[in-house]
């Protein structure tokens, strides 16, 4: 069962305590002394109802504070000699939501006119009509129900304000982390890894020059220490994503299908439903999951087409890269995810969105990812 604000247990508490304060206002009445008219019943729906609007004293503050307040009055008229404990309760509650102002007033309102409401019973006196209104509503446990709901209210905003703090902390920390990463790793590895390709690519040229064979091996370093260089690379990009550089997002898409076909991949753009205004971080992300998906169809695929659609929902965008290339769901293995799909899964799931990314029924790859727009910051 859910605590939230409006959960079912709160609202279970909160039936418990109307009905509780219902029964002890008539519980009240019917022991105390009254006008015994025809009021009598008027009297007694007051009562009632003035406790039981408690029931929605959290979603509506506002209007359970003027009911209480007027069933206070009302049966205070009709010769009921009652505390309006109801009306303690809706002040609690209006102060709690952050209306303070309303509540002063109407806890004005109601001190004023209570004395009238028990003279207008016809049973008492002026003084006698300005010491029931007093013990009706003591000022003290106005002020005190007041100040315990903006006490709680304070307490509660504190709360959520510290939670928000610790959020942003854990965030900055993981930025600085990556960026200490990022740096560490281009401090000593782009170094050796350069000078393991340098060195590999003038061993081959020297021994094509010379006319003699190049070893396997030595062809299979160079070409490692290419493909090690693509990949520190990119790692290293997508670790330094921060204000270093132009922010990359939608608007930058095109120019990477653009890109992919200078390359020969016969790559399109589709881009479908109402254009909306999206945060930055699910510009970034799409915008990361597109460079990704073309840049894994160029090296690995041997694709000859690929797709990207773009697709604008009302809560949530979505994209979709499919190419034509060898993968095949009957493959008797299935390749290890590596550092560019275990990035884009990771930026997908921080924004609470779904990645899958699976060889195609009919020959091919896809990479396809909805972000709702909701949670996105």
């Amino acid at each position: 069962m859910s605590t939230g604000r409006f959960g079912v247990r709160a609202g279970v508490r909160d039936g418990v305590i109307a009905v509780g304060v219902a029964a002890a206002l008539l519980g009240t009445g019917v022991s105390g002394q009254h006008s015994g008219t025809r009021l009598d019943v008027l009297g007694y729906v007051l009562l009632a109802a003035g406790g039981l609007a408690l029931f929605a004293a959290r979603r509506a503050p506002v209007p359970v504070l003027v009911v209480t307040g007027v069933c206070a009055l009302g049966y205070q008229a009709a010769g009921f000699d009652v505390p309006a404990v109801a009306y303690l309760f809706a002040v609690y509650a209006a102060m709690r939501a952050g209306h303070r102002a309303v509540t002063v007033a109407a806890s004005v309102a109601v001190l004023a006119t209570l004395p009238l409401a028990a003279l207008a019973s016809g049973l008492h006196g002026t003084g006698e009509a300005f010491a029931q209104a007093r013990g009706a509503l003591e000022i003290a446990w106005l002020i005190a129900a007041g100040a315990a709901g903006e006490a709680l209210r304070q307490a509660e905003r504190r709360a959520d304000e510290a939670e928000r703090t610790r959020e942003e902390t854990a965030r900055r920390r993981a930025d600085e982390e990556r960026l200490r990463i990022a740096r560490e790793l281009h401090d000593s590895l782009t170094h050796q890894i350069s000078i393991i390709k340098v060195q590999s690519e003038v061993a081959v040229h020297v021994a094509r020059k010379r006319g003699e064979q190049v070893p396997e091996a030595l062809l299979a370093i160079q070409e490692a220490g290419r493909e090690a260089t693509r990949e520190l690379r990119a790692t290293l990009e997508a670790l330094r994503d921060d204000d270093t550089s132009p922010p990359r997002g939608l608007g930058h898409v095109p120019e990477l299908v653009e890109r992919s076909r200078l390359t020969g991949l016969d790559a399109t753009l589709t881009i479908e439903g109402q254009r909306q205004d999206v945060s930055a971080a699910v510009g970034r992300t799409v915008y990361r999951i597109v460079q990704e998906s073309l840049t894994n169809i160029a090296r690995h695929s041997g694709a000859a087409t690929a797709s990207v659609r773009i697709d604008y929902r009302p809560d949530a965008l979505a994209v979709r890269i499919d190419d034509d290339g060898g993968a095949t769901p009957a493959a008797a293995t299935t390749p290890t995810p590596g550092v560019g799909l275990l990035g884009m899964r990771e930026r997908v799931t921080v924004l609470g969105g779904r990645l899958r990314a699976e060889p195609r029924g009919e020959g091919g790859f896809t990479v396809q990812a909805e972000l709702p727009l909701d949670r996105a910051s």
